[in-house]
C-alpha cells in the first residue's frame, strides 16, 4: 500500500477537522485488522521406545486386487465388444488415392472367423485346429506340430487361442505368450536342420550372434552372459556391526541367499554337472563380479549346447525371467523329458519336486526380502510375481510330457 500524498493528507486533516501532522500520527497507529496477536506454542516431541514396525500388506490383498482386475477386464472387454457390434460397419474398400490399410474394417471383420478349438492328432503329431484350419507359425507359414508327447502343451495352446476374442488379438505376442515360445523352439528345431527360419534377433541377440552364426550357438552365447552375473550367486555383503537388519524368521538377506545358493549348486554339482565348481560372483564389499573358471564355462556351455529345441528355447524363457541360469537349469532337469532331465529326483511321493514357485522364490529373494521389511508396491510387485510365475509355468509345459514319468 503507498503512503498518502502531501495533497492527499491535506485534504483528509481538513475534513477531519485535525491538523496534517496529528492525522498522520493517528493513520500511523491504526491497524489495518482487529484481529488480536497470540504467540505461537510450540510443544516439543516425547519419544519412547523403538520405532513403529513397517507397514505390512494384508494376506489376501494381492489376490483380491488380481481378481477385482480380472473382472473389470472381462466387464471392459465385454463392452468394447458390444459397442463393436451395435456401431454401424464403415466400408472396408477405400477411396481412390486413400490408403487401403488406412480403411477401417468393420466389426464383424474385428471377430475372429473361428468358433471352435481342438487338438487332432495327425501323421503321429499334435496340432490345434481352429474350426478346420491348423495353427501355422507367422515366419513361415508352417503348420504347429507339437510331438505327440505333449498333449498338456498342446491343449494348453488350444485354451490360449480359444480365449482370444478377435483375429486382431492373435497378432499380438503378449495375448499368445506359449505360442510364441513353442514357434520359438520350431525355429530352432529348423536352423537345426539347415532350413532358413527367417526370425527377427531379439535382445541380447542382436549383439552376440553373428551373420553366419546358428540360433542355437547365438543362444548359447547369451546364456552363458548370465552365468557371471546369476542373481543366486550375487550376495548381499556380510552384515557390519550395528547394520545387520533381520526379517521377522531372524535371517538376513545374505543367510537367505546363501542358503538358497548352496541348495541349487549342490543339487547341480552331483545331478546334472558332477563335480564342477561353482563360486559366488559377487560377494562381499566388490563392485564388479568375477569369471567362472574356464572348466566351469566350458562345461556348462557344452551342456547347454547339447539340449534338445524344445529344452532349449525353455531354458532361454527361464533365464531371462529369472536373470540367472543356475534356478533356470534346477527348474529344467527337474520337468525335462529329455535325456537331460533327472527321473525320480523326489525318491518318494511325498517330497515335493522344484517347481515354479520354488524357482520364483530363488529368483526373486531380494525382492521378496525387501517386501516384507518395507511393504509391497501396488501395481508393480503383484504384477511382476504373478508373469515371473506364468512365464516359469509355460517353460514347465513345453519341456515336460509323458516321456518323463512325472
Amino acid at each position: 500500500m503507498k503512503p498518502p500524498t502531501r495533497v492527499a493528507l491535506r485534504l483528509a486533516s481538513c475534513q477531519s477537522g485535525l491538523s496534517p501532522g496529528q492525522y498522520s500520527s493517528l493513520l500511523a497507529g491504526r491497524r489495518i485488522h482487529s484481529t488480536p496477536t497470540s504467540p505461537a506454542t510450540v510443544s516439543p516431541i516425547h519419544g519412547t521406545g523403538p520405532p513403529p514396525q513397517p507397514p505390512r500388506p494384508a494376506a489376501d490383498s494381492a489376490s483380491a486386487r488380481l481378481e477385482r482386475r480380472k473382472k473389470h477386464a472381462a466387464l471392459l472387454e465385454k463392452a468394447q465388444e458390444i459397442r463393436a457390434l451395435n456401431r454401424p460397419s464403415a466400408p472396408t474398400t477405400a477411396k481412390d488415392g486413400e490408403d487401403k490399410k488406412s480403411a477401417p474394417a468393420s466389426p464383424l471383420a474385428r471377430r475372429r472367423f473361428w468358433k471352435h478349438v481342438h487338438v487332432r492328432e495327425v501323421d503321429g503329431a499334435l496340432e490345434v485346429h481352429l474350426d478346420t484350419r491348423p495353427l501355422r507359425r507367422p515366419t513361415n507359414k508352417e503348420v504347429v506340430r507339437v510331438p505327440a508327447t505333449k498333449p498338456l502343451l498342446a491343449a494348453a495352446l488350444a485354451i490360449e487361442w480359444d480365449l482370444l476374442v478377435s483375429a486382431q488379438q492373435s497378432t499380438k505376442q503378449h495375448l499368445i505368450p506359449l505360442t510364441s515360445l513353442v514357434c520359438r523352439a520350431l525355429d530352432i528345431a529348423d536352423n537345426d536342420a539347415g532350413k532358413d527360419v527367417g526370425v527377427e534377433k531379439k535382445g541380447d541377440e542382436k549383439e552376440e550372434r553373428g551373420v553366419n552364426e546358428s540360433l542355437r550357438t547365438g543362444i548359447t552365447r547369451m546364456l552363458m552372459r548370465y552365468l557371471d552375473t546369476d542373481s543366486l550367486l550375487c550376495w548381499d555383503p556380510p552384515p557390519r556391526h550395528g547394520h545387520d537388519s533381520p526379517d521377522a524368521g531372524g535371517n538376513t538377506l545374505r543367510e537367505l541367499q546363501k542358503r538358497a545358493a548352496e541348495e541349487v549348486i549342490a543339487f547341480l554339482s552331483t545331478r546334472v554337472w558332477p563335480g564342477v565348481e561353482i563360486e559366488p560372483v559377487l560377494n562381499g564389499e566388490s563392485l564388479m563380479p568375477r569369471s567362472q573358471k574356464p572348466e566351469t564355462r566350458q562345461i556348462i556351455e557344452g551342456w547347454i549346447t547339447g539340449l534338445s529345441p524344445w529344452e532349449l528355447a525353455g531354458l532361454e524363457r527361464a533365464v531371462l525371467a529369472g536373470k540367472g541360469i543356475l534356478g533356470a537349469v534346477r527348474l529344467l532337469v527337474e520337468w525335462s523329458e529329455g535325456f537331460v532331465g533327472v527321473r525320480e529326483l523326489s525318491g518318494t511321493s511325498e517330497q515335493r519336486p522344484f517347481g515354479v514357485e520354488e524357482a520364483a522364490k530363488i529368483a526373486s529373494i531380494e525382492v521378496d526380502w525387501q517386501i516384507g521389511n518395507w511393504g509391497e508396491v501396488e501395481d508393480t510387485h503383484d504384477v511382476e510375481k504373478e508373469d515371473l510365475r506364468r512365464q516359469l509355468g509355460s517353460v514347465i509345459l513345453l519341456v515336460s510330457g509323458t516321456g518323463n514319468n512325472k
